[in-house]
């Protein structure tokens, strides 16, 4: 065990909404009892990110990332399953107490905000970041890996084999198990099963790959971006649609299916095209609902529809994954040839990180991750 003490690590801070990223040099402590310290080698970038940096409620200044890789620096006195120089991919984090985390439930942990957003470690409102004395907000999704250091919790640190190429791993934490873990955990598909999936990003991609990797059958993607669409194909998609040159998505889908899909994604947020997905599904199907709706809409179902087919609609929050057993199982996909999220992947050095935000934006990258 060690105890190491503070060490100086440079970050990405967010000092007002809107951004940018500005890096800077910042003091991380010593993990606490049930902590660890990684030094970062990569980490993702996520929309979530975007979403905070923009003006969801987060405290700032503030180091945002959550989706990191890296190598473990030190640990607390009380951690047990992890020892220094292991291999590591962070995720979410949460409270191990209530009713969801004590079913095997993390991702609807009840104190979900509270140990994801909140910017301190929720026990004493203390953050391990500081600037020169002045606090700097952190423990995003429990590691803030937007910096060469990263405190984390044991709890939302997840070991791998040293002989993973680790600057690839970080999307597994958040993104690439969100979209994976919808179509296999939330949504319930089956081998053999049909899914319509709405929105090519890195969601709606990663849950193809979920869906090729238990030999799923007809998988149909609705994507307007041409190139996004090619590589869907090129991942296993059935088929692809493009709904700008589409007159009836739903018809299209009926058709290409046979009379519809078992199941349905929806990544894209747009209460126009959750209407449509609703209709996609043949009888006891489940429509899964993943991006960040506007605050004002409400769900547009026909319940009669919904009444006849026996449907069901379900938000989905981290893909339903326990990241202790669902990330080893994407890696064990990944290892039999079943799951090349690398794919998505579109490398930036660290100090471009507003570039990797900006490609993200437009579309340009699908998956950016920043490596240190």
């Amino acid at each position: 065990m060690s105890t190491a003490d503070v060490v100086s690590a440079k970050a990405a801070l967010v000092r007002g909404v809107g951004g940018p990223f500005t890096i800077e040099t910042i003091e991380v402590a010593a993990p606490r009892e049930h902590e660890v310290r990684v030094r970062m080698v990569a980490t993702g970038m996520c929309h979530t990110d975007l979403v905070a940096r923009d003006g969801f409620p987060v405290p700032m200044p503030i180091v945002l990332g959550h989706e990191g890789a890296g190598v473990v620096e030190s640990v607390g006195a009380k951690v047990t399953g992890l020892k220094v120089g292991d291999h590591v991919v962070l995720s979410f984090n949460s409270c191990a107490d209530c009713p969801s985390c004590g079913a095997a439930k993390p991702a609807y942990c009840y104190n979900f905000l509270a140990h994801n957003f909140s910017g301190v470690r929720p026990a004493d409102g203390s953050s391990p970041l500081s600037q020169k004395g002045d606090r700097v907000s952190g423990n995003f999704f429990g590691q803030s890996s937007f910096g060469t250091y990263a405190i984390a919790h044991e709890r939302n640190t997840v070991r791998v084999d040293s002989d993973l190429p680790l600057e690839l791993l970080g999307p597994l934490g958040c993104g690439i198990q969100t979209g994976a873990g919808a179509a296999v955990n939330s949504v319930g598909l089956k081998k053999g099963q049909s899914l319509a999936i709405f929105g090519g990003g890195a969601v709606g991609l990663s849950a193809l790959l979920g869906a090729r990797a238990i030999g799923a059958g007809t998988v149909i993607m609705i994507e307007p971006n041409p190139s996004r669409g090619a590589l869907a194909l090129e991942l296993g998609a059935t088929h692809v649609i493009n709904p700008k040159e589409t007159a009836d998505v739903l018809a299209k889908i009926k058709e290409l299916s046979g009379g519809g899909v078992n199941h349905a994604l929806d990544t894209t947020g747009i209460p126009a095209v959750v209407a449509v997905a609703v209709e996609t599904m043949l009888p006891n199907g489940m429509l899964g609902l993943i991006a960040v709706p506007p605050p004002d809409a409400t769900l547009p179902a026909n319940m009669m529809s919904m009444l006849i087919r026996g449907v069901g609609v379900k938000y989905i929050t981290e893909g339903d994954a326990d990241p202790q057993e669902f990330i080893p199982r994407m890696l064990g996909w990944y290892r039999a040839g079943k799951f090349p999220f690398d794919r998505l992947i579109t490398k930036f050095p660290f100090d471009q990180i507003n570039e990797a935000a900006h490609a993200s934006e437009k579309g340009h990258a699908i998956k950016p991750v920043l490596v240190f």
